[in-house]
């Protein structure tokens, strides 16, 4: 089944990350966990056009060294496994000679060349890889051809899975863009605790969908905040095996626009379905700032300001607090005439033009009792917008940190 989004693309009723054609995806208990799954896998029928983007942490896992390592060699991939429960991050050359193993073991279970086989892990910092474990794994892929099963497999202390897919008619055939994620905590801009993983049956050239997986990610998943703290082992990775054998696509392409459109909607809705399911969370909370001179300091201001514990405490509380919000754009270091400055919460105008306006903070109020909070900041710098989704800070966000390792 399937509803209209706009004319150029249609959102999929309960797909999947195996709704493009040729993929495969599946997920089982290896007991990494105590009881959910914890070991999932994506195989497409063909070799893929791969790209993708890693976090920015200096301490980069084992398994995003061997995954980058396999895309140096041919920018292709066919298979991509994942663990749950344990990062193997700051594991040494013990460590990267595991996600090696993982890759080899994978690829002979598949019968293909290991450097198409891409890994992943997630969880705890610092612990070995239990070997054992991940080879009995290995040896039962296949054991599950349920799509919702790897995207259970992939969450660490999420509440609920993250799936999309949408079509989009491309030289007359009907293209699939689907995607899933896990991300609760320590997810920050710039890439941070979260993998995603992105599926087309699209025909792209590498270089090009390297390209397109910058552009989308800048405007979706560096666009979340939960925590500010930024992660070691998280990316986004995009597979395109060109199975519904359009023309090639590439920018010059008279319908590059419409696919990135589509991939970029993609991309955004799982960003803020991360945002949403953040460790504790009870709100999404959306900041818009316009009218200023780049879409850069833009999104530095919005960031700013949805990463503000203290305007993140507020929220929960709903406790309409503007002056927290005003604090965290002066805090930003993105220097604007603050006499240009306009502040509603939600439909409720606080500042307009710099001066404070005698607001119904009742008004306020109905906006922070909703699931999805909107603040909308304007200047007169410039242009510019840009959106920025995070969420509000719990109590509960305390209690689930605290006791991670237990």
């Amino acid at each position: 089944m399937e509803h209209t989004l706009s004319k150029s693309f249609n959102i999929l009723e309960n797909a999947h990350i195996d709704q493009p054609k040729g993929f495969i995806a599946g997920g089982i208990h290896a007991g990494l966990r105590k009881s959910k799954l914890d070991f999932g896998w994506i195989y497409s029928e063909v070799p893929a056009s791969a790209a993708a983007v890693y976090t920015q942490n200096t301490f980069q896992a084992a398994p995003l060294e061997v995954t980058q390592e396999a895309l140096k060699h041919s920018s292709q991939l066919q298979a991509v496994v994942v663990n749950s429960a344990n990062a193997n991050s700051y594991t040494g050359e013990q460590g990267y000679q595991d996600a090696i193993q993982m890759q080899q073991l994978t690829a002979e279970k598949m019968g293909i060349d290991p450097s198409l086989v891409a890994v992943s892990s997630t969880g705890v910092i610092g612990e070995m890889l239990p070997m054992d474990l991940i080879k009995g794994a290995i040896a039962r892929i296949g054991e599950s051809e349920a799509a919702a099963d790897f995207e259970h497999a992939i969450l660490t202390t999420d509440l609920k899975t993250k799936h999309i897919a949408v079509e989009v008619e491309i030289d007359g055939k009907p293209i699939t863009i689907a995607g899933a994620a896990k991300g609760s905590g320590m997810i920050h801009p710039n890439m941070a605790t979260m993998l995603s993983f992105i599926t087309t049956d699209a025909k792209i050239e590498a270089d090009s969908l390297q390209q397109g997986l910058r552009q989308t990610t800048d405007q979706s998943f560096n666009r979340i905040t939960v925590d500010g703290d930024c992660s070691t082992n998280d990316m986004v990775l995009v597979l395109a095996n060109g199975m519904q054998n359009n023309e090639t696509l590439h920018p010059q392409h008279p319908e590059w626009h419409r696919f990135i459109e589509a991939w970029q909607f993609v991309s955004r809705e799982l960003a803020k379905m991360i945002a949403k399911d953040g460790e504790g969370a009870t709100k999404l909370i959306e900041v818009t700032v316009e009218g200023a001179k780049s879409e850069q300091g833009a999104a530095g201001m919005a960031k700013a300001v949805v990463g503000s514990s203290l305007v993140k405490t507020a929220i929960y509380g709903e406790d309409a607090n503007w002056g927290r919000i005003i604090s965290a754009l002066g805090a930003s270091g993105i220097p604007f005439d603050k006499h240009g400055l306009s502040l509603a919460i939600g439909p409720e105008q606080i500042i307009q033009d710099g001066e404070l306006l005698s607001f119904y903070e009742p008004n306020c109020v109905k906006e922070l009792v909703k699931d999805t909070v909107h603040l909308f900041i304007s200047l007169k710098e410039g242009s510019e917008k840009a959106t920025v989704w995070g969420c509000d800070l719990t109590y509960d966000y305390v209690q689930i940190n605290a006791s991670y390792r237990t």
